[in-house]
C-alpha cells in the first residue's frame, strides 16, 4: 500500500491529462500519476523517480512501497525505453478547459504550451497586471494604457497610445538634434572656460618664474660685490703690514 502522505504530492503526470487512460503497469503505485522519469528498484517494482526518492528519504526503513524489501539508492535505474514509450502517448492540452481543442504526445506538451493560443499569460507590457489568453494578446494591445513600442519608422521614439497620434518623426529628430546642438555648445563653452583658466595660471606660474629669476641673478650680483669687497679689504690689509 502506497503512503497517503505522498499520494498528494504527485511526482507523475495526472491521468486525466490523457486522451485514453494509461495502462496500470505505467501508474506510479506511490503517487498514482502516469510515471515521470520511471525507475526500476532491484524488485523489480517501477515508480516515478521523484516519488521514490522521497519515500526512501521519509521512511526510516529504506523500503520497496510494493514488497517492503530493502531498496539501495543506488541500484535504481532509469528506464530510458519506458520513458520514450510514455513520451509517446496522446494527452489533451493542458488549456482545454479554455477551449483549446489540441490533442498531442506528451512528449511536446512543453512546446505547444509556448505557442498555445489559450495559454493564460501576463500582459507583456510593464506595469499591467492583467492576465489574458495569448489568443487576446494583440487585442488587449490596443487599449493597454501600458502600451508601449519603438517608433516604427526607426526614428528611435518610445511610443505610447498617448502619444503615438501626435508623434511627428521630423519632429522628434529635429527636437533631438537642436537638444544636442545645446549640449555641444555648452560642453564646448565649458571647455573655453577651463582653458581660459589654465592660460591664466600658466601666465602667473611664468611671472612667477620670472620673478624668481630675478631675485636669483640680484642675489648672484649682491655675492659678486661681497667678494670684490673682501678681495680690496685683503689687499689693503697686506699692504700696510709690509710697509710697517
Amino acid at each position: 500500500m502506497a503512503d497517503p502522505d505522498m499520494s498528494s504530492q504527485s511526482g507523475g503526470h495526472d491521468v486525466e491529462l490523457f486522451v485514453e487512460t494509461p495502462d496500470y503497469d505505467l501508474i506510479c503505485t506511490i503517487c498514482q500519476g502516469v510515471l515521470r522519469c520511471p525507475v526500476r528498484a532491484a524488485c523489480h517494482h517501477i515508480f516515478c523517480k521523484k516519488c521514490i526518492l522521497q519515500w526512501l528519504k521519509r521512511c526510516r526503513q529504506q523500503t520497496c512501497p510494493c514488497c517492503r524489501k530493502p531498496v539501495n539508492q543506488s541500484l535504481i535505474f532509469v528506464m530510458f525505453k519506458l520513458s520514450k514509450v510514455i513520451g509517446r502517448l496522446k494527452i489533451k492540452c493542458k488549456n482545454k478547459i479554455r477551449g483549446c481543442p489540441h490533442t498531442l504526445a506528451l512528449s511536446e506538451q512543453y512546446c505547444h504550451s509556448m505557442s498555445c493560443l489559450f495559454e493564460l499569460i501576463p500582459c507583456p507590457y510593464q506595469g499591467c497586471r492583467a492576465q489574458l489568453l495569448r489568443r487576446d494578446l494583440d487585442a488587449h494591445a490596443r487599449h493597454c494604457e501600458h502600451w508601449s513600442q519603438p517608433c516604427h519608422m526607426g526614428c528611435g521614439t518610445v511610443l505610447s497610445h498617448r502619444t503615438q497620434a501626435k508623434h511627428n518623426c521630423y519632429r522628434q529628430l529635429r527636437h533631438e538634434y537642436e537638444a544636442r546642438q545645446r549640449n555641444h555648445r555648452a560642453i564646448a563653452a565649458a571647455l573655453q572656460r577651463k582653458m581660459r583658466r589654465m592660460q591664466s595660471t600658466m601666465a602667473d606660474m611664468k611671472r612667477q618664474i620670472g620673478l624668481i629669476c630675478e631675485s636669483l641673478e640680484v642675489m648672484d650680483e649682491l655675492e659678486e660685490v661681497e667678494e670684490e669687497d673682501l678681495g680690496q679689504t685683503s689687499g689693503s690689509f697686506s699692504s700696510s703690514n709690509s710697509s710697517s
